[in-house]
């Protein structure tokens, strides 16, 4: 059984990943292995001999199942950023956050030279509330360096009982010094969709993350903005997906399908052709057609991307904002029998309904519209890309766009976006128009 996964956050990992799940021993996967294995399996005899040595001779007694663990997921972390091992524990902690509820500080984080990368804090988080920003990188936790730690264990540390602290050292660009952070743990209810009518007359859809509940509160917000304004005066939505890492595949799908009558809302494809798959809008449009406006930025990855992608594809929204964070691949979860774990792999690459990668490009707005950053934030809130990850899979044309800004002001009134998306839907056009961001150079891959 194929199921679309999430993982986020109470400080878990994975830059906003987009999951399948895939038997373990399927017949095709096995045939494939067996077919590509020529002499590989000879190198296995250069680990072999290296185990047998420190089983041998190191200084201490080794662990042997640490001493695997530790090799299998070497071996898979120097794929790219999102591949990754996950031991038994770690693979039922990641199940259970589907449920947009579980305990930490409510960040989603990646590994990056050795220190922990905040990708985004979810709202309304003790992470958030504390001020902790994107491209943050956790240095120390409670005063233990984090160089030398995996992921893994960095997330368990950052981990621990409801209504305790945790203090976190960041290293913050632009910043003279590091900071502290102290930090409370809460049990993180990720509260997926917010919404509000604006100006009497537009719907304003607020979507953090794709989790389970995404679509059913995505569909609420639509009846309750149609009840509380008749069709004829709503003057649109705004669908707000800034600094969202991502989530399920099958919601980006089910999300897109509420603002599509029909078609290809995204596709995958991977190192054989015959790999591709097709997913297709279902439903009918929610909103009936009324226009809409969807806000991106360098925070917006990952499904996020997937939804802005095909509605910008149909002609179905108008994006607003900075282009997004240009992750365009796809983790399929293949689990390793019990009590083994499950592989994080990436398989595959997202493609736009007209056929454009996602990958290390991202998505760029119909208008570009710069947020004015205080002084003290100038240089922090603009590189945020999945071109400049380490080891991170190329874009398909080798050709890829650098990061972009991903601040959002926390007072409505100061955020210059959301009121160009309000004027836009008024007709009010005019000095945004001015703002259609120009071709960025390419960097050569």
């Amino acid at each position: 059984m194929r199921k679309n996964l999430l993982f986020p956050l109470g400080a878990l990992t994975g830059a906003c990943l987009t999951l399948l799940v895939a038997s373990p021993h399927g017949g095709v996967w096995a045939a494939r292995a067996a077919a590509s294995a020529d002499d590989a399996y000879s190198q296995l005899n250069l680990f072999g001999a290296v185990f047998e040595r420190v089983k041998a001779n190191y200084v201490e007694k080794p662990d042997n199942a640490k001493l695997i663990e530790g090799a299998v997921t070497g071996m898979v972390t120097s794929l790219d950023p999102h591949s990754r091992y996950m031991n038994a524990k770690a693979w039922t902690e990641m199940q259970e956050t589907t449920s947009g509820e579980f305990g930490g500080l409510g960040i989603e984080v990646t590994m990056e030279d050795g220190l922990v990368k905040v990708v985004s804090p979810i709202d309304d988080t003790p992470a958030s509330k504390a001020g902790i920003m994107s491209g943050d990188l956790i240095s120390k936790i409670d005063g233990e360096a984090v160089q030398g730690m995996t992921l893994e264990q960095a997330v368990n540390k950052m981990k621990g009982p409801v209504d305790t602290k945790t203090k976190l050292t960041i290293v913050r660009k632009g910043a003279d010094a590091p900071l502290d952070v102290a930090i409370t743990r809460e049990i993180i209810h990720v509260r997926p969709v917010r919404f509000h009518v604006e100006n009497g007359d537009i719907g304003y859809i607020r979507i953090t993350s794709f989790n389970e509940q995404t679509t059913d509160g995505l569909k609420k917000a639509i009846a309750s903005i149609s009840k509380q304004v008749p069709s004829e005066k709503l003057a649109g939505y705004v669908m707000d997906l800034r600094n969202n890492p991502g989530g399920l595949l099958d919601q980006a799908v089910s999300v897109s399908s509420a603002f599509l009558q029909r078609g290809e809302v995204v596709s995958t494809r991977g190192r054989n052709p015959e790999e591709t798959q097709r997913f297709t809008a279902h439903g009918g449009d929610l909103t009936k057609g009324k226009p809409l406006v969807v806000l991106i930025n360098g925070g917006s990855a990952s499904a996020s991307e997937i939804v802005s992608g095909a509605l910008h594809d149909h002609k179905r929204a108008t994006l607003i904002g900075t282009r997004s964070f240009g992750k365009g691949s796809v983790q399929t979860i293949i689990p390793l029998g019990a009590g083994n774990g499950a592989l994080a792999l990436t398989t595959a690459r997202y493609y736009t309904p007209s056929g454009r990668s996602i990958q290390a490009q991202g998505i760029a707005p119909d208008i570009e519209i710069l947020q004015d950053v205080p002084p003290e934030l100038k240089g922090r809130m603009d590189t945020m890309a999945e071109s400049q990850m380490r080891g991170h899979l190329s874009a398909a044309d080798g050709t890829e766009q650098t990061g972009s800004q991903s601040y959002v002001p926390p007072e409505e009134k100061d955020d210059k976006a959301l009121h160009t998306a309000f004027d836009f839907l008024h007709g009010v056009t005019a000095n945004a128009v001015a703002s259609k961001p120009g071709s960025k150079a390419a960097v050569p891959n």
